[in-house]
């Protein structure tokens, strides 16, 4: 007797549906986050040949405007995210970064050129909006797995970046790493508007913080201005200490308002909680200082060798990619592991092992960085810390916030990174400026100039370090993850 063929249970259809769903909200999210440090990895490489094309000796501002307008937008983006949806606030800074991308591609001149830049910095905001948004769309199991992939995502960035870059690079110019961002900030608004459904948690009611907004922003701006000009302007000038007075006053207002307005950009009431600001501000002075060391790494790797001007080492970029795989790869290793061991391990210890790696790691550099066996020693290590350290931040976050502050403590934490990587960039410039010389326009630096940098940095990694003693116990992911389900 024939049998006919029977369908698919649909428990097993739906369950089918259901993962491929979030597999693609997965692949959508995962772009969006890790096109931030993407953009950072190949405006990294870029500068060297941006500031040997533009002739300029202010190439510390190409990075930075990004850094500066992502920062500045930031509060605001994440406001407007808890009134409006964080999927739509997510497809606005993605088509604004892409217009800024867009300008900066087709620019001739070098102030056109950070004009775009800098419209462009506003896309850094999509990073939090997308860790936050993973608690609100994926099913509970999901959350720790998606959160955890995101994370480690950045090593994929720091395996695959270089070769990218220096594919581009070699082969089409800076001009050729500019259009890559466009079309790549373009492909981001494509999945996140087709993958990606709106968050269903909204703040009830509630209204833009605007002055609490352009006060935080504005004396963060003035700050990290002033600090980028205080070698021109002199460190004892009248100018430069207006802007720091000016900053500070503003930044003092900011914490005066937010007490006082119904609906403040970062809620008191959070950020109080010892086991908020302990973490939010350890994470920020690590993972910052490490974001700012490529400032340093870069320009001594790709900067060329002339003598008595610079003390590069002159590697093309793929020459760059191919030295530095083996420690692409163990960022990519101890981001997966570091995932794994914080459902067993207190997130603290990590995020302090990892600091106290890169510190090891920048302080082997800081003697030994003029060949590429010397490059690799120092990297791997450090690489291993960079990989704990990115892995656990969004984890610590998830740790000491309930699920309706998970995007403003994510904002908090991305605020904070952003501007101790703003102010560690600018005064690694500031620090490799004083070893170095100007040659037709453009700043080339010295050998004591780069070991100096590296020194900032090791000092700043070191203050992370320390920082995570202030940090109380907190309830582990996996305890997090069961609390909630009951």
């Amino acid at each position: 007797m024939s049998q006919t063929p029977t369908a698919a249970p649909p428990a097993r259809e739906e369950r089918s549906s259901s993962t491929t769903r979030n597999v693609l909200m997965v692949v959508a999210l995962v772009w969006t986050v890790q096109l931030v440090a993407l953009m950072a990895a190949l405006s990294g490489i870029a500068q060297a040949d941006v500031a040997i094309h533009f002739r300029t000796t202010e190439i510390a501002w190409f990075t930075l405007m990004t850094l500066l307008t992502g920062t500045f937008f930031l509060p605001f983006a994440v406001k407007a995210a808890a009134l409006f949806g964080k999927k739509r606030v997510l497809l606005v800074a993605t088509g604004i970064g892409f217009v800024g991308d867009l300008i900066a591609a087709v620019a001739t001149d070098y102030r056109t050129l950070l004009i775009g830049r800098g419209i462009a910095g506003i896309y850094a905001a999509t990073a939090p909006l997308a860790y936050a948004i993973t608690r609100d769309v994926f099913p509970r199991r999901w959350v720790g797995l998606a959160s955890g992939i995101l994370a480690g995502g950045v090593g994929l960035v720091a395996f695959g970046g270089p070769f990218l870059s220096g594919w581009l690079l070699d082969d089409y110019g800076f001009r050729g790493v500019l259009w890559f961002m466009a079309i790549s900030t373009a492909a981001s608004f494509v999945l996140v508007a087709a993958f990606v459904p709106e968050s269903p948690i909204r703040a009830a009611g509630g209204r833009m913080d605007w002055v609490g907004g352009l006060l935080l922003g504005g004396g963060i701006t003035a700050l990290v201005y002033a600090v980028g000009q205080g070698s021109h302007w002199g460190w004892h000038s009248g100018r430069f200490a207006a802007h720091v007075a000016g900053s500070l006053i503003a930044l003092i207002a900011f914490v005066l308002v937010e007490r006082r307005v119904a609906e403040p950009l970062f809620p008191p009431a959070m950020t109080r909680r010892r086991p908020v600001w302990t973490v939010l501000l350890a994470t920020s002075i690590a993972a910052g200082s490490l974001s700012a060391v490529g400032v340093v790494i870069q320009l001594l790797i790709l900067m060329p060798s002339i003598p008595t001007v610079s003390d590069g080492l002159g590697w093309s970029g793929t020459h760059n990619a191919i030295v530095t795989s083996p420690i692409s790869a163990m960022i990519i290793l101890a981001a997966v592991a570091t995932g794994w061991l914080a459902r067993r391990v207190d997130a603290r210890i990590l995020l302090g092992t990892g600091s106290a790696l890169t510190v090891l790691g920048y302080g082997i550099g800081t003697q030994l960085h003029h060949n590429a066996a010397q490059i690799l020693e120092m990297g791997v290590i450090a690489g291993l810390g960079t990989g704990m350290v990115m892995a656990i931040v969004p984890i610590m976050i998830i740790e000491v916030v309930t699920p309706e502050e998970q995007a403003l403590a994510n904002g908090a934490q991305t605020l904070g990174q952003g501007v101790a990587q703003i102010v560690v960039s600018q005064l690694a410039f500031v620090v490799m400026a004083q070893d170095g010389a100007i040659l037709k326009g453009t700043q080339f630096y010295l050998d004591a100039g780069f070991t100096n940098g590296l020194w900032l940095v090791v000092g700043c990694c070191a203050l992370g370090a320390l920082l995570v003693l202030l940090i109380p116990k907190s309830k582990r992911l996996d305890e997090v993850e069961v609390g909630q389900a009951a």
